[in-house]
């Protein structure tokens, strides 16, 4: 099975509490795709210029990534972001950002990526999303999407939305595009404009996964040490995509594992900068934290009865 990822590939320069990189691998589908691959095969859709070297070109080599759909431009360069964090990892503080040739993209789709099971629609101008979609026969849709889109073309987000099958977005976005101030609220609006479910990401606080009929949520896995938290949201959306691409049936319980492991992988990107975590990992360290979720967040049923006569 397999899933298409569209999105932007580019160079990031990061600075946190605990180091600096002044050139490393990132982007939306970059992490996306990395993610996804531990679980399926996963094609790329995005555009790079000709500043994109061999050393990158061999990291998406070695997560055996379909690089066919990343169209270069060689007179121009690759999209550049510079951020830095302070100790409250959630907030980014945007240094620079230089669209390069991510400013005039155009999404091809050749028809193997037309034709996956999957298709994760990055955070990309929200007309370019919904024209992706209507090129793609897959049969589960995600789409992504920011603050800043939802202020200056809500209703292009709002089309786009009716017309995926999921929604993958964090709580203020949540609130925003639904303009309600509570999150089970925002869900609720934002399933009834079409899609079969929602996922809210809280970033050190977990997810959880809304549908008509269901609930479920998360803790986010406890780290001691975060070094660098972007791409994470896109980390987790491949380990979710991903392994629902891996899955003969995309059901609520299939949904819920795919949290898990998004969560997972999640965990893993911000343990080091860019890349350079999900590069180096293994299915036993992948399934060990899989089988940690389990363990922390696994109770039994005690009736309030049984358990008031038990004694201190």
């Amino acid at each position: 099975m397999s899933v298409t990822a569209v999105g932007s590939v580019a160079f990031d320069a990061l600075e946190t509490p605990f180091g600096k990189r002044d050139k490393v691998l990132g982007g939306a589908a970059t992490h996306f795709s990395f993610s996804a691959s531990f679980f399926s095969s996963v094609n790329v859709v995005g555009v790079v210029g000709g500043d994109f070297g061999d050393d990158e070109w061999k990291l998406f080599e070695h997560h055996h990534v379909n690089t066919d759909d990343i169209e270069v431009i060689e007179d121009g360069r690759t999209f550049f972001w510079k951020g830095r964090y302070e100790y409250d990892m959630n907030t980014a503080h945007t240094l620079d950002t230089q669209l390069n040739v991510f400013e005039t993209f155009d999404p091809k789709l050749s028809e193997n990526s037309k034709n996956t099971k999957l298709l994760f629609l990055a955070n990309i101008l929200p007309k370019l999303q919904k024209q992706v979609r209507e090129q793609s026969n897959a049969e589960f849709v995600a789409m992504d999407t920011m603050n800043f889109w939802i202020d200056s073309m809500k209703d292009d987000v709002i089309e786009t939305v009716k017309v995926v099958d999921c929604v993958i977005i964090n709580d203020a976005e949540a609130r925003q595009l639904a303009s309600v101030p509570n999150v089970i609220t925002a869900a609720k609006e934002i399933l009834s404009w079409g899609p079969r479910a929602v996922v809210i990401k809280r970033g050190e606080y977990g997810a959880a996964l809304f549908t008509e009929n269901s609930y479920f949520a998360i803790p986010a896995y406890p780290l001691e040490s975060v070094f660098d938290p972007t791409g994470a949201g896109d980390t987790f959306a491949g380990g979710f995509m991903g392994y629902l691409a891996s899955r003969e049936k995309i059901d609520n319980e299939a949904m819920r594992r795919a949290m898990i492991y998004g969560s997972v992988m999640a965990s893993f990107n911000v343990e080091k900068f860019g890349t350079e975590r999900i590069n180096g990992l293994d299915y036993p360290e992948i399934n060990g934290r899989f089988r940690d979720f389990k363990r922390f967040t696994h109770f039994e049923e005690i009736p309030f009865e049984q358990a008031s006569t038990a004694g201190p």
